[in-house]
């Protein structure tokens, strides 16, 4: 079977082994998959030799010892392993069938929706209250989208037009396209209080983008950051609103858990309510109840051979490139 790799700089198809079937995991021939393009151009410019992608969506061919509530034939949406191949192994914890009422392309973005709604969580909101997104990329949209459905007021900020227009086709009513933009919103929507939380989804190491985030926060509020962004600040602007800041880790408990990811143990539910598989499982809810949707997001649905030449475009113009679907088969 052929896969996506970094080599040299670039990304690559590659032909592999096709994978056999072990303890605790699903072996799935991928429908589609999506590319989170920030974190697979970083690996790229590593120029370490890995396989690329995380978030996918297919059938279910073979199941492992120790697997349940998955049987061959159902569609499934995978995250956290190498996603951009013909076939794939899956962990049983992030391999969740598709509900009826979702499509498998939007599926292929459950581990990306997975990341968004871990974010949120780390923000620690409650019913009702004010979130700033700071940075509209793909991760940056999907968490306006699912703070939005689940209704906290939601301010966005984006330089690049494109991006503000697609928040806005998301159901984003406060959109900002500079800093001191966003000061004025934030101030308006919460009587010069400041939002309850900041979510820092830009990579960009260049501009001190805490200091203006911890600015946004009402006293006592709490910075998220998810972008791959500088982590330095001042301490007496955190002081003086004794304001808190946190990373988000991928799409929740168990990433990078040998024993929840590798070995099939799961949580308790009484202890740990939302594990990255779980966190999944509610964006596909999400989906199939209507509450978001994902097409204005996609921009480029390409097959997979054409994959390769997704980066060397994007860099060439960002502004042009959201969603990319990457379609395997006919």
């Amino acid at each position: 079977m052929r896969a996506l790799q970094t080599r040299n700089g670039a990304a690559v198809i590659a032909d592999l082994p096709d994978p056999e079937i072990k303890p605790q995991y699903v072996k799935v021939k991928n429908d589609f998959s999506s590319v989170s393009i920030g974190t697979e151009l970083l690996m790229i410019r590593k120029n370490s030799q890995s396989s690329l992608g995380y978030s996918a969506s297919g059938v279910a061919i073979e199941v492992g010892e120790g697997v349940t509530g998955v049987r061959p034939g159902d569609r499934v949406a995978c995250y956290g392993t190498s996603a951009h191949r013909e076939t794939m192994l899956s962990p049983k914890h992030l391999t969740v069938p598709i509900p009826d009422g979702v499509s498998s392309e939007d599926a292929a973005f459950g581990g990306l929706g997975a990341i968004a709604i871990h974010a949120l969580r780390q923000a620690g909101l409650q019913f009702g209250e004010s979130v700033a997104v700071v940075g509209a990329g793909i991760l940056g949209q999907l968490i306006a989208r699912v703070a939005h459905a689940s209704n906290y007021r939601v301010v966005g900020l984006e330089p690049l037009q494109t991006r503000r227009d697609r928040l806005r086709a998301g159901g984003i009513r406060h959109v900002c396209k500079d800093k001191d933009e966003m000061t004025e919103t934030i101030g308006k929507l919460t009587d010069g209080k400041g939002a309850d939380a900041v979510l820092v989804c830009a990579s960009s190491r260049k501009d001190n983008l805490i200091d203006s985030a911890i600015g946004w926060l009402r006293d006592r509020g709490r910075v998220v950051i998810v972008g791959d962004t500088g982590c330095e600040f001042d301490r007496d602007l955190l002081f003086a609103k004794e304001a808190s800041v946190h990373i988000s880790r991928a799409g929740g408990p168990g990433r990078y858990e040998a024993d929840y990811e590798q070995r099939g143990f799961d949580y308790p539910v009484g202890y740990v309510r939302w594990t990255e598989g779980r966190n999944v499982q509610a964006f596909l809810r999400m989906l199939e109840e209507n509450r978001i949707e994902l097409n204005s997001l996609v921009t480029d649905r390409i097959a997979f051979d054409e994959l390769p030449g997704i980066y060397p475009r994007y860099e060439r113009s960002p502004q042009d490139m959201m969603g990319v679907v990457v379609r395997y088969g006919g």
